[in-house]
């Protein structure tokens, strides 16, 4: 291992032990899937540095990659488990799929951004996730109706207000993990169905960029 490598991973043990398990997030395979992954690698080159700070850094296009504790907890929340069909609403960088397929999951990611979605896919496929995760470009915000239904459904942009068109693409048992509220911060809001009825709680606060689309903000 190089001293680039062995620096990289010193990095993400130590977000693991103090960002994350120190948190409270307490699925192992979370916290080795998040071990695993070099952060870095889905940041542009000029802010590398701030791969493992605590915290969302920004990225092209105006979107940011979201604080490595958020990513985990949304993902815990999920309740992943190997074989998993996920609906991801927000490519972003690519990070947040990456980790789930990390965890055996079959990702199906939308992005608003062409370019955003075309480096994510590439990036992805360079980390070995070809096979696991599908990057398409189009409005999230109403999900993947001809793919539905899904074990679980991740958005990483805040919406007014639940989108009922991804709570009805939910699998019965499956949850959706999504931010609600007002542009500037929301409420990390779990869905999770039982047939036609719909659970849902509050995890607490969050600040995510705004779900541009029908079923979120308008752009």
């Amino acid at each position: 291992m190089s001293d680039e490598a062995r620096t990289s991973q010193a990095r993400r043990d130590a977000m693991v032990e103090t960002q994350l398990r120190g948190r409270g997030i307490a699925d192992e395979r979370v916290l080795d899937a998040m071990a695993r992954i070099p952060r870095e690698a889905f940041l542009p080159e000029h802010r590398r540095d701030l791969a493992y700070v605590d915290g969302a850094v920004p990225i092209e296009a105006g979107q940011t990659i979201s604080q490595p504790y958020m990513v985990a907890r949304m993902t815990e929340l999920l309740k992943p488990v190997p074989g998993m069909r996920v609906l991801e609403i927000g490519t972003g960088s690519g990070y947040q799929s990456a980790v789930l397929a990390e965890l055996g999951g079959r990702i199906l990611s939308i992005e608003r951004q062409p370019d955003l979605a075309a480096h994510a896919r590439t990036l992805l496929g360079a980390l070995g996730h070809e096979d696991s995760v599908e990057v398409r470009v189009g409005d999230g915000s109403l999900g993947a109706p001809e793919d539905a239904p899904f074990d679980g459904i991740i958005v990483t942009a805040g919406a007014p207000s639940i989108p009922v068109e991804l709570r009805d693409q939910l699998a019965d048992g499956a949850r959706l993990v999504v931010p609600v509220g007002p542009r500037d911060r929301q409420d990390l809001r779990v869905v999770e169905r039982h047939g036609n009825d719909w659970l849902e709680w509050s995890e607490g606060p969050c600040v995510f960029v705004p779900l541009v689309g029908r079923g979120g903000w308008p752009g």
